[in-house]
Order: C-alpha cells, then sequence, then structure tokens
C-alpha cells in the first residue's frame, strides 16, 4: 500500500512539461463542470476557441447558495499560478438570476484551465475546470475585404515611392525654381530604388506570411489514428488496437505521447464498442497495454457486427484524446467468458427505431426513455427523471437526472464503480457524436487533479524528464499495485486520489440512489444514453434513448 501512495503521488504530480491537443469526446466541444466550490454549487459551461491565441466563452450558473461576484483567469500547465495572468471579471446576466458570463483570453496552447473565484455570502471559494487550449480551424479572410486592403496597401506602397522620390527632388528645389535635368534624374532613380526596396519588403513579407501559415497548419491538431482488428488467441476473440503514432505531426514530443500515458479511474484506456447504425450492442472494456502502442482486450459475447470504436487515453499534460475507428466482430468462435479486467462489461438491447425487435441475450436490457422505468437484469430499476417524449434543444445545457431502485421499489444502495457512483457514454445514431462523462461533467478527473497539484507547485516554468521507459515503469508498477486491491479498496484509493474524499464521505456516496449529468446535446438528432452503476459487486448498464431538435431561436 506504502508503494501505490507513492506511485499515486507520482503520476499525479511529477507530469510532464509539454501537452498537445486533446478532446476527451467526438463531435462535442466545451467543457461542462458541475460540483461544489465550498458553501455555492454551481454548473460551469466552457466553451474554447477553435484558433488560438483566442477568447473561451465562460458561463456560470449558480444553483444554491448566494454568489455577487464570480473572476476568471486561465492557468497554464507549463507557467502554472505563478505564470497565470490576473482574473478578469465575469458579468451578471441581465434578467437570469445566478448567472455570469464573460471571456478568458488564452493564448497559448497546451494543458490548460480555467480557475474561477466566487464570492458572496459564503466567503470566497475557488475552483478549477480544465480546458482544451489548441488551434482546430483556419480563419479564411472574406474576398471583398482582401481586395479592399490590397488596394490600401497599393495606394500606400505607390504614396512612400512617390515620397521618396519628391525628397530626392521637388525637396531640394528653392522657391520659384525649376527642377533640374539632375534632379529629374535623381527622382526616377530615388523612386526606381524605393520601387525594389518596397518589392523586396513585400515579399520578404509575403513569404514569412506564407512560412508561418504553413507551420500554422503543421501543428493545428490532429486526432490519434488506430488500427482496430479481432484477431484468434487460443480460440478466443480478441480486441486489439494499434496506434498510428506517425499520423500526428512531426513534433517528436507529440509522436511520443504514447509513452507518457496516465490512468483515468485507475486504466490506462476505457474502450467503448458500440454496434454501428443500431446501437443495440455496447461494450465498456479496459485493454492492457502490450507495448507502447499496441492495446489487446478479449471480447465479452458481443454479437457479430460492425461497431463504432471509442478508445479514450489521457496523456501525461492531463488532457484526454479518444481515438476513433471502426472494427467488424465475427461470431463466437469460443466461450467468450475471459476477462482483461474484472470490470468489463457488456449489454445488447432493442435496435434503434425498431423497439419490437428484442434480442436473444443474458444480458439484455430494453432501451427506456424520459419519465419511464427501465429493468435491469437483476431487478434493479432506473428512472429517467422528465416527461415522456420530451425532446432536448442542442447547444443548451440540461441535467440528465437518474434514480436507482431496488427489487423491492426503495431508493437502492449504490456502490463506487471506478471510482465514480456512476458513469455514463453518449453517443450519436450515426456515431459523429461520443462522450464519456461522470457526474462532475464532461472533463477528465484526473486532467483536474493534476492541474489543482500543478497551481500547488510554486514552480514557475516546470520541467521533468523524457526518459519513456522510467515513467512508464512507474505507471505500469501502479497499475499492477491497484489491480492487486480488493475491488473496495480499489474504488477508496481511487476516489481519494480523484476527488479528495474522506472515508466518511464515501460511505456516505452509497445512500445516493440519485445521479445527475450535465451535458449539452452538440447537435440534432437520436441519441443513446449507456448508464452504467454497481450494486452488489455487479456492474448494471441501463439503456436510454433521446430525442434532440434544433436550437430554437
Amino acid at each position: 500500500m506504502r508503494f501505490l501512495k507513492f506511485y499515486t503521488f507520482f503520476f499525479l504530480f511529477i507530469l510532464g512539461l509539454r501537452s498537445v491537443a486533446s478532446f476527451a469526446h467526438v463531435g462535442s466541444s466545451g467543457v461542462l463542470f458541475q460540483g461544489q466550490a465550498g458553501a455555492y454549487r454551481v454548473m460551469v459551461s466552457l466553451q474554447p476557441p477553435d484558433v488560438i491565441p483566442g477568447t473561451a466563452q465562460v458561463t456560470v450558473y449558480v444553483e444554491s447558495g448566494n454568489v455577487t461576484h464570480v473572476q476568471a483567469r486561465p492557468i497554464y500547465f507549463r507557467t502554472g499560478d505563478k505564470g497565470a495572468p490576473s482574473s478578469d471579471p465575469l458579468k451578471a446576466v441581465a434578467g437570469q438570476s445566478g448567472q455570469f458570463q464573460g471571456i478568458v483570453w488564452l493564448m497559448a496552447g497546451g494543458a490548460s484551465s480555467v480557475q474561477l473565484t466566487l464570492e458572496g455570502d459564503g466567503g470566497k471559494q475557488e475552483l478549477i475546470v480544465p480546458i482544451v487550449a489548441v488551434s482546430t480551424a483556419q480563419r479564411e479572410m472574406p474576398a471583398g475585404l482582401g481586395v479592399v486592403l490590397s488596394i490600401l496597401g497599393l495606394l500606400l506602397v505607390v504614396i512612400l515611392i512617390t515620397a521618396i522620390g519628391a525628397s530626392a527632388s521637388d525637396g531640394l528645389l528653392r522657391s520659384g525654381t525649376n527642377l533640374s535635368p539632375k534632379l529629374r534624374r535623381s527622382r526616377w532613380m530615388s523612386m526606381g530604388i524605393a520601387s525594389v526596396v518596397c518589392t523586396g519588403i513585400l515579399y520578404i513579407g509575403s513569404s514569412w506570411w506564407n512560412s508561418w501559415e504553413a507551420d500554422y497548419k503543421k501543428y493545428m491538431y490532429k486526432p490519434i489514428l488506430g488500427q482496430a482488428k479481432i484477431v484468434n488467441q487460443n480460440n478466443e476473440r480478441v480486441f486489439q488496437l494499434k496506434i498510428d503514432t506517425n499520423s500526428i505531426n512531426r513534433d517528436r514530443q507529440r509522436r511520443t505521447v504514447m509513452s507518457f500515458l496516465i490512468p483515468d479511474h485507475g486504466k490506462l484506456m476505457h474502450l467503448f464498442l458500440v454496434r454501428q447504425n443500431s446501437l443495440d450492442a455496447f461494450a465498456h472494456l479496459h485493454p492492457e497495454r502490450r507495448d507502447t502502442t499496441t492495446f489487446e482486450a478479449y471480447l465479452p459475447k458481443l454479437p457479430a457486427g460492425r461497431y463504432l470504436v471509442y478508445a479514450d487515453i489521457v496523456q501525461r499534460s492531463g488532457f484526454a484524446e479518444t481515438i476513433t475507428d471502426t472494427v467488424d466482430i465475427p461470431e463466437i468462435y469460443g466461450k467468450a467468458e475471459l476477462k482483461t479486467d474484472p470490470e468489463d462489461t457488456y449489454v445488447v438491447t432493442d435496435p434503434l427505431n425498431d423497439p419490437k425487435k428484442i434480442p436473444v441475450d443474458e444480458n439484455v436490457v430494453i432501451c427506456g426513455k424520459p419519465g419511464t422505468k427501465t429493468k435491469l437484469k437483476d431487478g434493479t430499476s432506473i428512472v429517467w427523471e422528465g416527461k415522456p417524449n420530451t425532446s432536448f434543444e442542442a447547444g443548451k445545457p440540461y441535467q440528465l437526472a437518474f434514480e436507482v431502485f431496488g427489487p423491492d421499489g426503495k431508493p437502492a444502495v449504490l456502490e463506487p464503480y471506478l471510482g465514480m457512483n456512476g458513469h455514463a457514454a453518449i453517443v450519436r445514431s450515426d456515431g459523429s457524436v461520443y462522450i464519456h462523462l461522470h457526474p462532475v461533467g464532461t472533463y477528465s478527473m484526473a486532467a483536474q487533479q493534476i492541474m489543482q497539484n500543478r497551481i500547488a507547485d510554486t514552480t514557475k516554468i516546470f520541467r521533468m524528464t523524457t526518459n519513456a521507459k522510467v515513467f512508464r515503469d512507474s505507471i505500469d508498477r501502479y497499475l499492477a499495485d491497484l489491480k492487486r486491491l480488493a475491488p473496495a479498496e480499489r474504488d477508496r484509493v481511487l476516489m481519494a486520489g480523484m476527488t479528495g474524499m474522506d472515508a466518511k464521505e464515501m460511505d456516505g456516496m452509497k445512500h445516493e440512489h440519485r445521479i445527475v449529468f450535465p451535458y449539452a446535446f452538440p447537435k440534432a438528432g437520436q441519441y443513446r444514453i449507456f448508464l452504467q452503476i454497481k450494486r452488489n459487486g455487479q456492474v448494471l448498464t441501463g439503456i436510454f434513448d433521446a430525442n434532440v431538435k434544433e436550437t430554437a431561436l
């Protein structure tokens, strides 16, 4: 246990210097945070810019407590609290009680966070929300503006050349005299030289701009690519994901990110498999690292078909990326009883838009909707709070609330699952939107803990060894120690590391049967929500459908 605590401290605090762009989701921009800051319960929405430098839009919703002032400032992992700028105030939104809005300038890319300071009846409180700071787009100049600027630039060049010519001729004349042939030659010669110099300056400027543009494109965020396939190992189906680090830019440190991964919720990778189009089969697995770029996991009894692949990893800077692919899973040709990780789970349900087609499987769960009771395989029921046939608006933040009841109809006693009282994966019907979220929000818990530790550090510029083997070995030892613990003790360690909860608070979580997830559906369409909880040592999955319409004007 002593070694486990040491490695926990090691990978949470002594983390890497340079960060790269990341997205802990697919198709959903921004971060939603929900939690407690002293006496204030708040929900925070951060919408990052797609070009750096740029401004992040910050909205704070105060759910409980009287907050009168809110300030925000960016904090970068590299420079920490000592190198961060001063805070800027957020303005109270007129007509919206307890709502504050403003912007935060993000001047550099990399691992970042927004520190919020709230003041009110409960005193001054602070909280940290991780955010992506990375360029993902390139702005195009409007054609009309380009023509106008070109004409103005040409006019300025002509005026400059004319002025230089005049200074070498007319500017030397005495009052009442005319230009001599010598001064005329001097004017034309000066204008010629000025034309050459201006042309050279324009060429150099144009070359510099083109070079800067090429460099910008080179280092724009490019997602890590992976190739998924199913291999036969001793007559068992094994999922294998090989990461293609050559798919990202030429920055050496960017290419070596797979050597510097850290666990999130005690796992180095969270893998989600969802059968394409029908979304009627789902698995949450935790592959193990075979080498730097290869991860493998035994497949459960998933039916054959083409599956969407979403693999979540977290870099040492604290930001997470999701590697996506598709994979064709063949029919079961083994017993499919082996598990790579004891928390690996799967479930099958009725296909999207075909509720009458019920699959035949030992892990069948019928899909539910808001306002209805959905039964799980052990008799537990989950009620998604809301009215039946509810339609959600795209882009609007919601609190997706679920209540869990035991077979006897009484509020259920929940157990921590991977350090939380619930997890959820949300997938759009076409696979273009995916997110793995928790009751605290849409960000990585490891990211928040890392930034909190970095802020507590007084080092203005943080540096760390780039020895990949030393880093990997430390993480592997930590994971091995963690895996040897009993489930209850493992969850206790994870919860203490991620949230700072004490034993009393962790025991109290078992009596909380209501789970709330903050989320904003990014675009209209059909979505399926896979909610996971743990009871009596068993991970259970409830499935729910949501219909999302366009944002009302």
